[in-house]
């Protein structure tokens, strides 16, 4: 890869090109939890290198301002939620959800400066357990994408996210790498195994072949793998523009990743499990392994989120001798396991060293996508995919199969391209 190329796909701030293709749709922003109650205690947080202050109003609605006030720059975190608005303490100017100031009282009461003065704002909406907004242009205001895990009753889904010390596109990378899990994700013993397939008593081999159909909201790709008694397993993941993956799982309900970029070097992960035909066996459910934090950014600024318990700074709790007589890495969890590769190739990782094989079709596959996509915007045409919320309509597909075609194989199963009413 070029290193002007990989600087494209990893800056993700206003004004650069990726940034401005993600300002283009709806994202997760928080969870619906972290912000329970009206006039509540705000969050701060930071999403494509702005820094925000979400809050829920006297009405319920949700808003995310600008940090800083516009008066004199002090954190409006620090700010009384009270009467529909966001009172900065420092001089009592208040904000609404939509930015604008609607009260100035040390300004003379006859004075209608106030009109003239608002927050940089963005607005938000709540579906599926989760906060999302939008930080494009606003008479360009797209739909929600309507992904099935946030369509669902809130009883058949199961929603976290956490905070990574890395870029986005390694961490979207991970989920459209197949063939990473029979070896990452792989036991000395097999009975360490956590159930995520059961591919590991079926494929007699590890070398996948891959294929992928592109589609006006991402791409489908497949891994096929030599499964016993001469069939084929197979896993088929989607990508969903512009964040959004989904996981091939059986044993397990549905998988759903949103990968967020907080700035060029983290990024805000959200993992969704959820079931579309029935409540989910919370009991079968993993353990979120990540504790509520103040979590202090590179550069002093601190936001309110997530951090997992195994992490960079402890290793990600790696046990030398787990790894010798059960598991492939030493470590317990698979979510810790995909993090601890990805952020142990730095903040942003220098792609014009990788070489990359036959089995790194999907990540070719997006990155190209982006790439076209950027260009495109710049050039005038706006992506058509956040227009259509129903597009969103598909779900990943993980079985053994005769066929061995994936053209017929999504004829014959029509997964990867199955619409979910």
């Amino acid at each position: 890869m070029l290193r002007e190329e990989n600087e494209l796909l990893t800056h993700v701030g206003p004004g650069t090109p990726l940034g401005e293709l993600y300002r283009r749709f709806w994202v997760p922003a928080l969870l619906a939890e972290e912000l329970p109650e009206r006039d509540g205690p705000p969050v701060r947080t930071r999403i494509l290198g702005e820094d925000l202050v979400g809050f829920r109003d006297t009405g319920g609605q949700v808003g995310f301002v600008a940090r800083n006030c516009p008066h004199r720059g002090a954190s409006l975190f620090f700010g009384r939620n009270e009467e529909d608005g966001l009172r900065c303490v420092y001089h009592g100017w208040k904000f609404d959800v939509t930015g604008q100031c609607v009260d100035m009282p040390n300004e003379p009461a006859e004075s209608n400066f106030k009109t003239k003065i608002r927050a940089t704002s963005y607005p938000a909406r709540e579906r599926g357990g989760v906060i999302w907004i939008y930080m494009g242009p606003q008479e360009r205001i797209p739909e929600l994408p309507e992904l099935e895990w946030a369509r669902v009753p809130a009883d058949q889904r199961d929603v976290w996210r956490v905070t990574n010390e890395a870029n986005w596109l390694q961490m979207i990378e991970g989920d459209l790498d197949t063939c990473h899990s029979m070896f990452l994700h792989s036991a000395v013993d097999p009975s360490a195994l956590l159930l995520t397939s059961r591919r590991f008593e079926q494929t007699s081999d590890r070398a996948p072949r891959i294929s992928l159909k592109q589609t006006d909201w991402g791409f489908a790709y497949a891994g096929r793998y030599a499964a016993l008694g001469g069939r084929h397993n197979w896993r088929v993941t989607q990508w969903l523009m512009p964040c959004y993956t989904l996981i091939a799982n059986r044993a397990w309900p549905v998988v759903g990743r949103a990968v967020v970029p907080a700035d060029d070097e983290h990024c805000h992960f959200f993992t969704i499990r959820y079931s579309g035909e029935g409540p989910l066996d919370r009991d079968r459910l993993p353990n979120r392994g990540a504790e509520r934090t103040v979590y202090t950014m590179p550069d002093g600024s601190l936001i309110d989120t997530y951090r997992p318990l195994a992490n960079r700074s402890n290793d990600y709790l790696l046990d030398r001798e787990r790894q010798r007589i059960k598991n492939y890495t030493g470590m317990f969890r698979i979510f810790d396991e995909d993090r601890a590769m990805t952020e142990s190739m730095g903040p942003i990782v220098d792609r014009t060293q990788e070489h990359l094989g036959t089995s790194d079709l999907a990540v070719i596959g997006l990155r190209r996508r982006l790439l076209s996509m950027m260009k495109e915007l710049q050039q005038g045409v706006e992506p058509a995919a956040p227009h259509d919320g129903s597009v969103y309509h598909v779900r990943s597909y993980d079985t053994v199969s005769d066929e061995g075609d994936f053209e017929r194989f999504l004829e014959e199963h029509r997964s990867g391209m199955l619409a979910v009413v």
